[in-house]
């Protein structure tokens, strides 16, 4: 039995043929360049490449989700769409693939250089968070004022 496929341009589309958009659109060096995969710069050929994609699941992962987001120009997908492969996701009924996105080696370059400035900024907003004291209620007293007695269930017995 075959499930009903949800609305992906992934659908039905071989690995060759979708190497084969993306290098007759961007060619092998804007390739090589917005996605770091040696296969595109060392000798690139649709048939090496496609044997490498086979093998190498997360450079596959990687290709498709290219394909996907800067290619046609889907919609980003939720956290919950973006943990399944992207073969695996769905998009609304409706929504159309847009004409992929131009790209040059300095849009990339500046692309990876504010994703980098980012990841920074939630780093260090994330130590900063952690670096800050955490003050629950009422500060405890580990020891008795002078004249008091140490007694445990002295708060439970004025409630």
């Amino acid at each position: 039995m075959t499930e009903k496929q949800t609305n992906n341009p992934l659908h039905g589309l071989k690995n060759e043929q979708l190497l084969t958009e993306l290098v007759e659109f961007y060619g092998w060096d804007i390739l090589y360049e917005a996605l770091r995969l040696a296969c595109f710069k060392n000798n690139p050929s649709v048939a090496s490449s496609v044997k490498f994609i086979k093998k190498t699941e997360w450079a596959k992962d990687k290709v498709e989700n290219f394909y996907l987001y800067r290619f046609k120009r889907m919609p980003r997908p939720s956290k919950q769409q973006f943990a399944l492969k992207p073969r695996e996701r769905g998009f609304a009924d409706g929504i159309e693939p847009r004409a992929p996105q131009p790209l040059t080696p300095e849009l990339i370059a500046e692309m990876k250089q504010k994703a980098q400035q980012d990841y920074e900024l939630q780093q260090q907003k994330k130590r900063q968070r952690q670096d800050k004291p955490v003050r629950r209620g009422k500060p405890s007293r580990s020891t008795p004022r002078q004249g008091e007695q140490q007694d445990p269930w002295s708060s439970w017995k004025t409630k």
